[in-house]
């Protein structure tokens, strides 16, 4: 990752920690090299990471990063306390979205939350032009299927979830949902 990407990744994380519980469970779906692990330091509890481009397992001290894709690669057991996806959901094909909310729902415990960002649509004209200039990576860029962040209320709507907030941070070109699981 480049300099930019770090530094957007970061603004991503601090804006999404202040929606986690102390000593949470946390599962990062898209953790990377377990950054939002690392950032919550003692907080954590336990995490459980689902990274595509994880080679082979990483065990960090209060945590594990596994290969592959959410929700085929989960963990075991649920009552999980939240469920983060920061620049994940836009990647996510429609026809796997409700298989994904599903995962979500099964893993949280009552009143367990789903952090999300997602970027604005117009952040993908951006992207191409900072990528060009050599200023980001813009990872995966050709995978976000013109997803619109309006459309999470929608998907994570009732009956299993409620919303909790939606701000837009990153000067309008990001957004932050945080969903909250209904009781059964």
């Amino acid at each position: 990752m480049k300099t930019l990407d770090r530094i957007l990744q970061q603004w991503r994380i601090r804006r999404a920690l202040r929606w986690l519980p102390e000593r949470g469970r946390v599962i990062d779906v898209g953790a990377h090299e377990g950054e939002l692990f690392e950032a919550m330091g003692t907080r954590l509890e336990r995490g459980f990471g689902v990274e595509p481009r994880v080679a082979e397992r990483k065990v960090g001290e209060r945590f594990v990063i596994e290969g592959g894709f959410f929700p085929a690669t989960k963990p075991g057991e649920g009552g999980w306390d939240a469920i983060t996806m920061l620049a994940v959901f836009e990647h996510i094909p429609v026809e796997q979205q409700a298989v994904v909310v599903a995962a979500c729902h099964d893993l949280l415990r009552e009143g367990g939350r789903v952090v999300i960002t997602v970027p604005s649509r117009s952040v993908d004209h951006l992207l191409v032009v900072l990528k060009g200039l050599r200023l980001v990576d813009g990872m995966s860029l050709e995978e976000h299927y013109g997803f619109r962040p309006a459309d999470l209320e929608k998907i994570f709507g009732e009956p299993r979830f409620r919303r909790v907030v939606h701000r837009r941070f990153q000067l309008g070109l990001n957004h932050l949902y945080v969903f909250e699981k209904r009781r059964d």
